[in-house]
C-alpha cells in the first residue's frame, strides 16, 4: 500500500465528512449549537474545496467539514493532503490521519482515494521534503489494487518527465522498460546507435545521431501472442534544441518534458499489465535527444524512412514526428488491433486547446467515440480534432514524398498528425494525442510539473475493450 495511506483508522483519526453546499444549513441544524456556531463564525460556506476543521471538547482536531460540488469526483478531495494539518511528527511517520465518513458509494471512494494518492506526490530524487503529509485511512469499499495500480502509473509518468535530461536520456528510459518488463514478465529488446540503421529506423537516426547520448529504439512485448495485438507508441525526445534549426532559450526551456510521450505509455503499460488486460501488448519509444554537432541532420536533407517514403526537412525542430514515423510504421506492420500513440508533438496544439486540454486525433469514430466516453467518465478530459484531408497538400515537398514541417503556420497540429497518418495502413484503427504533459500551475491534486494527461481515459477505454479474465 502507498505510504499515503493507513490501513486501518486509530483512536485519534480525524473524520472527514463532505458537504454541499445546498445541505450545509441542513447539516447545521443537527448539528450541537456549539458546533453550529463555530462553522458560522470561520464563514464556511461550503464551497468546493473549503475546509472547517472542528475541535473536539478538549480542544483537539476531531472533525473536518470539506466543502464538494455537486458530484464527487477524483478531485473533491485532492486538495486536502497539502492543506490539512499533518500533525506532529511520530516514530511511525507523520501523527496526523484522517478518514471519509461512510457515505461514499465504492466508485467514490476509489476515486477519493486516488485522488489523495495523486496529491501525495512530491518530486524528491534532488531535494527531500520539507514537510510530512497527512495520511488517508483507505475508505470503505475502495478498490484499493486499482487505487495502487493508478497512483504508480502516474507517478512514474511525473517522475519520468520531472527528471532533467542529464539523468534522463534515451539509455535511461530503457533502463526503465527494462525495470517494467523485468517486474511484470515483459520481454524488452533495445536496438542503439547505428544498429538502427541496420535494423532500418532511419529517421530515429538521423534525429539522434549528433547527440552524446546514442538515440535508441525501445521494443516492450508482453501478454498472450493469441490475444488482440495493442500497440503504444511513445515518442522519446528526451532533450530538444531544436536542432540546428535552435529553439530559442525560452522555448528550450522546457524540453526536458519532450519524452513525455514515452513517459505516457510506459505509464500505460504498467496499468495494462498490473490489470492482466487480455491483449498482447506492444510499446515503441523512439528515444533521442535532438542536438547540435557536425553531424546533425540539416533543413532540405531527405531521409528515407522505415516505409520506404521519403522526408524532406522543412525544419529540424519538427523531429518529433520523424522519429514516430518510423515506430509507427513499424507497429502497423504487424497488423494490430488497434494503435495509440502520446507525444508533445505541436505548439499549436497548445494555442487551439491551452496546456490542459490534449488533441486527440483519430482514423477510426468507434476508437475515438470509446476513448472520449472513457474521457468523459474518468475526468480526464480530451478533445477531438479533425484530420482534415484538406490540408493534406501542405504536406508536399517539390522532390520527396513528404515535407516534415509545412510553411504557413496554420494547422500546425492537424498537419503534423496528417503526416503521422502517412504511416499507418487505411484499415488499421489508429488514435493519436498530442498533450502538454506539464502542469504550468498547481491545481488540486495536480502539482506544478510533469503530468499524464490521457492516461486515465486510454487505461479505462482498454479495460472496456479488452477486460482481465475473470
Amino acid at each position: 500500500m502507498l505510504p499515503c495511506f493507513l490501513a486501518q483508522k486509530a483512536a485519534d483519526t480525524v473524520t472527514l465528512i463532505p458537504v454541499r453546499k445546498d445541505g450545509l444549513d441542513a447539516w447545521l441544524e443537527t448539528a450541537p449549537a456549539a458546533t453550529a456556531a463555530w462553522v458560522r463564525s470561520v464563514g464556511f460556506m461550503a464551497e468546493p474545496g473549503a475546509t472547517a476543521l472542528l475541535p473536539s471538547a478538549d480542544g483537539q482536531l476531531d472533525r473536518v467539514l470539506v466543502g464538494v460540488g455537486e458530484t464527487l469526483d477524483l478531485w473533491s478531495f485532492a486538495g486536502l493532503p497539502t492543506t490539512l494539518p499533518a500533525g506532529p511528527k511520530t516514530p511511525k511517520g507523520a501523527g496526523a490521519s484522517y478518514a471519509l465518513d461512510d457515505s461514499l458509494t465504492p466508485e467514490q471512494a476509489t476515486a477519493a482515494a486516488t485522488g489523495w494518492a495523486l496529491a501525495s506526490y512530491r518530486f524528491t530524487r534532488y531535494r527531500k521534503a520539507t514537510k510530512d503529509l497527512p495520511r488517508l485511512v483507505l475508505p470503505a469499499g475502495a478498490d484499493a489494487a486499482a487505487v495502487d495500480s493508478m497512483a504508480r502509473a502516474v507517478y512514474l509518468v511525473r517522475d519520468l518527465i520531472n527528471t532533467p535530461a542529464e539523468d534522463m536520456g534515451p539509455a535511461d528510459l530503457a533502463a526503465t522498460a527494462k525495470e517494467l518488463g523485468a517486474e511484470f514478465g515483459a520481454e524488452v529488446s533495445v536496438i542503439v546507435g547505428d544498429d538502427l540503421l541496420t535494423h532500418n529506423y532511419p529517421t530515429v537516426h538521423a534525429v539522434g545521431r549528433a547527440a552524446d547520448k546514442k538515440p535508441h529504439f525501445i521494443d516492450l512485448t508482453w501478454g498472450d501472442a493469441a490475444n488482440p495485438l495493442v500497440c503504444l507508441v511513445g515518442k522519446g525526445v528526451c532533450f530538444d534544441s531544436g536542432g540546428l534549426d535552435i529553439k530559442a532559450a525560452g522555448g528550450m526551456l522546457l524540453m526536458k518534458k519532450d519524452m513525455g510521450g514515452a513517459a505516457h505509455v510506459l505509464g500505460l503499460a504498467r496499468l495494462v499489465m498490473a490489470a492482466k488486460l487480455q491483449v498482447r501488448l506492444r510499446v515503441l519509444v523512439p528515444a533521442v535527444e535532438n542536438a547540435i554537432s557536425g553531424n546533425a541532420f540539416r533543413p532540405m536533407d531527405i531521409i528515407t524512412t522505415r516505409k520506404g517514403l521519403t522526408v524532406e526537412i522543412g525544419n529540424t525542430d519538427a523531429e518529433g514526428r520523424l522519429i514516430l514515423c518510423d515506430a509507427l510504421a513499424d507497429a502497423d506492420s504487424a497488423k494490430p488491433a488497434l494503435i495509440l500513440d502520446f507525444a508533445t508533438l505541436t505548439g499549436a496544439a497548445r494555442i487551439a486547446l491551452g496546456t490542459d486540454l490534449p488533441a486527440l486525433f483519430a482514423n477510426d469514430d468507434k476508437l475515438a467515440d470509446d476513448i472520449l466516453a472513457a474521457a468523459k467518465e474518468t475526468g480526464d478530459p480530451l478533445w477531438r480534432m479533425p484530420l482534415w484531408q484538406g490540408y493534406a497538400k501542405q504536406l508536399d515537398s517539390k522532390i520527396a514524398d513528404l515535407n516534415n514541417a509545412p510553411g504557413g503556420g496554420y494547422g500546425g497540429a492537424i498537419t503534423a498528425a496528417l503526416y503521422l497518418e502517412r504511416f499507418i495502413t487505411k484499415g488499421t484503427p489508429w488514435a493519436h494525442i498530442d498533450l502538454m504533459a506539464w502542469n504550468a500551475s498547481a491545481k488540486p491534486g495536480r502539482p506544478e510539473g510533469g503530468e499524464a494527461m490521457g492516461l486515465r481515459a486510454a487505461f479505462a477505454m482498454l479495460s472496456r475493450r479488452y477486460p482481465a479474465q475473470a
